[in-house]
């Protein structure tokens, strides 16, 4: 073949434009066994310019170049040439006389390997009746709907998708759209799909396995179904609870009746992601579908709630309307993540999921303080590119900055631009600026203007606040957790508080600096003389505050008075943290900050309390290492209250929240190394090992007591780590499995960190959950970071590119803090690096710079063990 009359055609970020498809009829005939697919695709094609090639996308496939046909009303022409460009993913159909313009019809066979990699057509396994077998699911998006059928693999290409399986008899088949009629000829059956509305490939999906289902009805009535493994169907009634009353939901907030005439919602035992919008069949992972009445814990209900509202969004916002580009992402990822609180809020209003979602937030500002970070919209080249974006900016800052410009806006003119918006695009596609100048005519507000400066830059600003003569000086730089100043700047809509909620203020600020008069606010003030001010009023905005000495000293009062909303309470403890990772405050003022959350009873702000709990002495340990019991007898002291108050035993009708946090506080003081956390953590564990519905150990405690369990466990004491084994050895629930793998790792000995971390590579643990258990002890981190040298090949090669591949690094590498350290792993990925790895790497050595300078600046603090030793032996 001569190569050289393709090279127009390669490196390129886009498929060429000569032909646009209307139509596919898909026909595709799995191979459970041999793990092989064959199939045909006849697509209707619009011929648009002159042109004897038409390019489109295709990977991992054979295609027979003899099948390979163009009809055109008048003629049949034959492919001169069909080449498959495996990097470019391409295969360049050249026929020997242009094509006529209009619509014609392109033909081909096709052959390809169900694979493992959890993405394109792949095979999942399961066991029935105690027998192996596989299942065939799909996994297009972002791009790889070409691995499974050749096809223009780009959003902005929609069309319509006639699809027909031949599948064996006795398994269950289902598509986007409801089957029309099915032939069965002995043992294999032929089902043909009804044809689908206009959509985009990376949302057409099939299922081919043994499942079983249940079934129900929105008051619109249509049919919607969860399907899971044989004899788990009880585990879907919690998640089709949640589907029926979320579809009409989204059909009034977004003026427009969900599209299809069924919604199919399916857990698959081998996912990649958490979940998958495909249009009318959603895939997910079993964690995210299933719940289980008597062995599911409060955050796994709370998480299939969540999944299921971010899915069922798309289905409007992402399916209907379509980003144009991958640089849109955000969009689609951002939205839908904003509005899966706003419907679980609806349905669960006592959760207080709007309070929870400034973990989002929290997040989104913790990963765009990198300096290594990038803007919520970025510039795909190539389809190799786009894997990285699906990340805490996309998802976590999008859905941050919309919440900040819904706040700005106000509800009602924010809904009835969505409504026209949604309206304007169905069935079409858009960019983020078509959303602005909906909301701009809607609004009346420079919409444009302000959200480019938030979408198109990287980063956030931090807003640095005094008092002087009755005015407010405000000054905004870039944030960095690295401490060095960027030059961003933002048009940041900043709200106050002043003494009360009654006495507020909002304005935009523009400019590097602006002086605000307060005096009206000061005067106005219930509690004279000098009252608290809260800039960022419920933590709406997406930005730092920095409050001087003497701001800093009234807010900590007001939190001791009770005065504050829970999110202010939030933010200032996150912002506090934050700028003492970045070295802009002492570590001793964030612990006193800490201690005036003690009496705190809000599960959000004592679950970031924790977190951050858990990074203060780490940190403390590498830096002054003789400080690091006292630090920890602090956090143990601090976390008595709040633990003593919700005791052991779920009580008769508490709230959602406290059963959360009961095991959060727990694993805490499990942690912490607490004795009589642990004693009784381990006293309930044997009971349970006899008895695995027993009382004494209800779900929600579970992780909490496996992490009591491990923090005993060394080589010379192995019984607690067999017994764990055990339990996940034999749970055949997805959330139990991951409870055991993320508490496994709390271990001290490395000797038994080291086996668990090969336990996470062999054939008992699902290259999916493998993640969970990367988290090891401050003891285990030399062992996981050789561990991962030793075997990076094979994990490299198990997870190819994508997202999981990325978590081993971050997970191993971020958790040190010298710059010896970083320099090693540069060194080691040096030959190693890949285009999907390069910004995870990059991102990792920058935390491990972070760390170091936040280490050095702790050494240097005065103070610092007085001021330690003040808090933890504080008699209260």
């Amino acid at each position: 073949m001569a190569e050289h009359k393709y090279n127009q055609f390669k490196g390129q970020p886009r498929l060429p434009k000569f032909a646009v498809p209307k139509r596919y009829d898909l026909r595709l005939k799995p191979d459970l066994v041999a793990c092989k697919f064959t199939g045909t695709v006849d697509i209707s094609v619009g011929v648009v310019s002159d042109t004897k090639f038409i390019v489109l996308n295709a990977a991992e496939l054979s295609v027979d170049p003899k099948s390979v046909l163009f009809k055109s009303s008048t003629k049949v022409f034959q492919a001169l040439e069909v080449g498959l460009i495996e990097e470019d993913e391409i295969v360049v159909v050249e026929f020997g006389e242009s094509l006529p313009l209009g619509v014609g019809v392109l033909s081909m066979a096709f052959e390809g390997t169900l694979n493992d990699r959890m993405k394109g057509f792949y095979r999942s396994t399961y066991e029935h009746n105690g027998e192996k077998k596989n299942m065939a699911v799909t996994q297009f998006e972002p791009a790889d709907a070409r691995r499974c059928f050749p096809c223009w693999d780009e959003p902005a290409c929609k069309a319509t998708f006639k699809i027909t399986l031949d599948v064996p008899s006795e398994l269950v088949a289902l598509s986007n759209m409801p089957a029309e009629e099915e032939k069965v000829m002995g043992n294999l059956k032929t089902v043909r799909y009804q044809e689908s509305p206009i959509m985009s490939t990376y949302l057409v999906a099939f299922v081919v396995g043994l499942f079983d289902y249940v079934e129900d009805y929105t008051s619109d009535g249509i049919p919607v179904r969860v399907y899971c493994q044989v004899g788990k169907a009880n585990q879907g009634n919690f998640a089709l609870h949640v589907a029926v009353k979320t579809l009409p939901l989204f059909k009034e907030y977004f003026g427009a009746p969900y599209s299809l005439p069924k919604l199919d919602m399916i857990a698959i035992p081998d996912f990649a992601a958490g979940a998958m919008e495909n249009y009318g069949l959603v895939t997910y992972r079993e964690t995210a579908l299933l719940y289980d009445d008597k062995h599911s814990a409060a955050a796994n209900k709370q998480r299939v709630a969540t999944v299921v509202a971010h899915e069922l969004a798309h289905q409007w916002f992402g399916n209907l309307v379509t980003m144009e580009w991958w640089t849109h992402l955000w969009l689609n990822e951002g939205f839908a993540t904003w509005v899966s609180y706003l419907a679980t809020d609806s349905l669960f209003p006592e959760w207080k999921i709007w309070t929870q979602f400034l973990e989002e937030a929290t997040e989104g500002l913790r990963l765009d303080g990198l300096a290594e970070s990038h803007p919520i919209e970025v510039d795909i080249n190539h389809a190799g590119e786009i894997d990285e974006i699906f990340d805490a900016i996309s998802y976590r800052k999008g859905a941050s900055v919309i919440r900040m410009l819904q706040s700005y806006l106000g509800p009602e003119s924010f809904q009835r631009a969505l409504a026209s918006y949604i309206k304007r695009y169905a069935c079409s596609n858009a960019k983020t600026e078509d959303l602005w100048s909906v909301l701009q005519e809607e609004s009346g507000e420079p919409v444009n203007k302000l959200m480019n400066s938030w979408t198109k830059q990287q980063g956030y600003p931090v807003v640095s606040v005094k008092i002087k003569d009755q005015k407010l000086e405000c000054d905004q730089t870039q944030f960095l957790l690295s401490g060095s100043h960027g030059d961003g700047q933002w048009i940041v809509p900043l709200t106050l508080c002043c003494g009360s909620y009654e006495v507020r203020k909002s304005f935009l600020m523009q400019e590097k600096s602006e002086a605000l008069d307060v005096k009206d606010l000061l005067g106005s003030s219930s509690s004279k003389g000098n009252p608290w001010i809260k800039v960022n009023v419920d933590q709406t905005g997406f930005y730092r505050v920095k409050y001087d000495d003497e701001l800093s000293a009234r807010l900590r009062y007001a939190i001791e008075c009770k005065c504050l909303s829970t999110n202010d309470k939030y933010g200032i403890l996150d912002d506090s943290y934050a700028l003492s990772m970045a070295c802009h405050q002492s570590l001793s003022s964030l612990l006193a900050l800490m201690a005036s959350f003690r009496e705190e009873l809000d599960y959000t702000v004592l679950s970031n309390l924790i977190s951050i709990s858990y990074k203060v002495s780490r940190i403390a340990a590498d830096a002054v290492p003789d400080l690091k019991d006292h630090i920890k007898l602090f956090f143990i002291n601090l976390f008595q209250f709040s633990a003593e108050r919700l005791g052991w035993d779920p009580k008769q009708g508490e709230s959602h929240l406290d059963a959360m946090l009961r095991g959060e506080l727990l694993s805490a003081l499990a942690a912490f190394g607490h004795d009589e956390t642990i004693n009784e953590a381990i006293r309930r564990f044997h009971i349970f090992l006899d008895d695995r519905n027993t009382a004494v150990l209800p779900p929600d405690l579970r992780r909490a007591v496996y992490v009591a369990v491990m923090k005993r466990v060394n080589k010379s004491d192995r019984s607690g780590f067999e017994a764990l084994l055990r339990v996940y050895r034999e749970t055949d629930l997805s959330q139990e499995k991951t409870r055991v793998l993320s508490s496994l790792a709390s271990c001290r000995d490395p000797e038994i960190i080291l086996e668990i971390l090969n336990f996470l590579l062999c054939s008992e643990v699902r290259s999916q959950d493998c993640v969970h258990g990367l988290a090891v002890s401050l003891e285990g981190r030399e062992t996981a970071w050789k561990w991962l040298q030793d075997n990076w090949d094979h994990i490299h090669k198990t997870y190819g590119s994508g997202f999981l591949l990325t978590r081993f690094i971050s997970a191993t590498v971020s958790p040190f803090s010298s710059y010896e350290k970083a320099k090693e792993v540069e060194e080691f990925f040096a030959s190693r690096t890949k285009p999907y790895i390069a910004r995870t790497l990059k991102q990792s050595i920058e935390r491990v710079h972070i760390n170091a300078n936040w280490v050095q600046s702790i050494q240097k603090e005065k103070n610092l063990s007085e001021a330690v030793m003040e808090l933890a032996y504080r008699k209260y």
